[in-house]
């Protein structure tokens, strides 16, 4: 039995291309934020019953942890890398992450975020973020938005990428695949960052 727990412990999942690897455990958390999005646009209209994105901030900033997710099919149907907030780190790189709500902590927040209106700043062309949880409610006071960033790999890396200010901060790429996504919505969709 206990070979069998621990064999089952390296499963993969091969997701999107093949360019995608999730563990066992990555999926489970995957899966349980999936289902909380799935409750929560039942019951609020105005939300994507069709598209969501979520960020595993477990998984190391130099491979894919955000993952554009197929709610009508259960899939993910895109990835890429982004960026945690500087403030998260706690000097034990990038494996062990800090969070905060508080203004100018430069920490990433955890919780659900809705996507709102795109506005022109620093960094082009971005989305404001509105936090529905205690724990991302200043997401708006903050500046907290989705951007890009010139600095942030397009493909995954062996080495930890860049830090934001807080922001979820993508590549340029990736940045354009989502972009897409959201303009194209009839409806908000929802962002859910965990750890």
């Amino acid at each position: 039995m206990a070979l069998l727990f621990s064999l089952s412990s390296f499963t993969t999942y091969n997701i999107a291309d093949n360019k995608e690897i999730l563990t066992e455990l990555e999926m489970m958390r995957l899966t349980d934020h999936v289902s909380e999005i799935k409750t929560f646009t039942s019951t609020n209209r105005g939300y994507s019953k069709k598209i969501a994105f979520l960020v595993d901030m477990k998984i190391k900033s130099g491979k894919n942890r955000f993952f554009v997710y197929d709610l009508e099919n259960n899939k993910i149907i895109d990835q890429g890398l982004v960026a945690h907030g500087s403030g998260s780190e706690t000097g034990i790189k990038g494996d062990i992450l800090q969070f905060s709500n508080a203004p100018n902590s430069n920490c990433t927040s955890l919780g659900r975020y809705s996507i709102e209106k795109s506005y022109k700043g620093v960094f082009g062309k971005a989305f404001r973020l509105s936090g529905l949880d205690q724990t991302n409610n200043n997401a708006l006071k903050r500046a907290i938005v989705l951007h890009c960033y010139k600095e942030v790999p397009d493909d995954e890396k062996e080495y930890y990428i860049i830090n934001s200010h807080g922001c979820p901060m993508v590549s340029e790429m990736f940045f354009k695949r989502l972009e897409k996504i959201i303009d194209s919505s009839d409806s908000k969709i929802m962002l859910s960052v965990y750890y």
